[in-house]
Formats: structure tokens, sequence, C-alpha cells
């Protein structure tokens, strides 16, 4: 497999999250989930969105004879994305996706990744999907509590101790 990594100086997760695609052309879906070539992954926040990954496995990664350990590869990879985009998959990945919290979402074959971002930046300000919302929220109370503490300042909450 290669994989491909943009690392950037450290920052807030907050409020993006990662979304993957079954592409061979970085384009488009067009790909089977467990027959997929490669997977492009990018971040996504309310403002817009950039790539953040691109992996590539070899043909000998996809051998029928490899069929779990294929599966196994690619769930891995895509762990910590909210999501998957591809053409179609099988009943025991989309499980072992689900257990991972990556939410797998069917399209028509040759839909534009570009097209699929903007309608989930649209979405995201306006009625996001449950999927998306359930994304949101995990990563919400996944923040360090005094991240969480120091939000709910910043919202107006106050320290109210009680006197001793």
């Amino acid at each position: 497999m290669r994989h491909l990594k943009l690392i950037k100086p450290a920052e807030s997760n907050t409020g993006q999250l990662q979304i993957a695609f079954a592409s061979s052309d970085r384009h488009q879906v067009n790909q089977h989930f467990g027959a997929a070539e490669a997977f492009v992954i990018y971040t996504l926040n309310a403002s817009g969105y950039q790539v953040a990954e691109v992996a590539e496995f070899s043909g000998s990664d996809t051998l029928k004879d490899k069929q779990e350990g294929k599966l196994e590869a690619k769930v891995q990879l895509l762990q910590g994305c909210a999501a998957v985009y591809c053409i179609a998959i099988g009943a025991s990945a989309i499980r072992q996706l689900l257990a991972q919290g990556v939410q797998p979402l069917k399209v028509e074959q040759g839909e534009l990744i570009e097209d699929l971002l903007t309608q989930l930046n649209l979405s995201w300000q306006t009625s996001p999907p449950v999927w998306l919302t359930r994304a949101l929220r995990q990563q919400h109370n996944a923040r360090p509590a005094d991240e969480r503490f120091t939000a709910m300042l910043d919202e107006g909450w106050q320290e109210d101790w009680p006197s001793c």
C-alpha cells in the first residue's frame, strides 16, 4: 500500500471531520469498498474542505484469496473517519466500519467527490444528516473535560461554587 498523509501543525480538531471516498482517480466515487484500489480522505469543516490523505492498494493487496485481510486493512485505514463513500459495500464491511464509528454511504458510480463535499458542507450549515450530527456530537464529547469546561465559559456559563 502507498499512503500519502498531509501533516499540518497541531491545531484543534474541533469542528472538523474526515470523510473518505473510494476512488481510483481522486475525482469521482467509482469503487466498491472491498475492491477499492484507492481512497482519498478529506478534512471537512463548516467552512470548507481539503485533501488530507491518499492511500493506494497494490494489485497484490486486492487478491480474492485475501478477502478478510483486505477488508481489515481498509477498515484500519479509515479509523477516525466519520464516513466513507463508495458505489457498493458488503455486509461484513458495513459491520466492521460501523463498529469503528465510520458511516458507510453508497452513491451512484461517477458521483464527483467535489460535488459530494459541497453538498455536505451546505447541509452541515443548514440541516446535517443524522450521521453527521452524531459524528460531530461524538467529537465534541471526546474533547478533554478542561476543553469542554472552557467552551462552556466561552458560551456564557458561569462558575458558581458554594461558599464554605
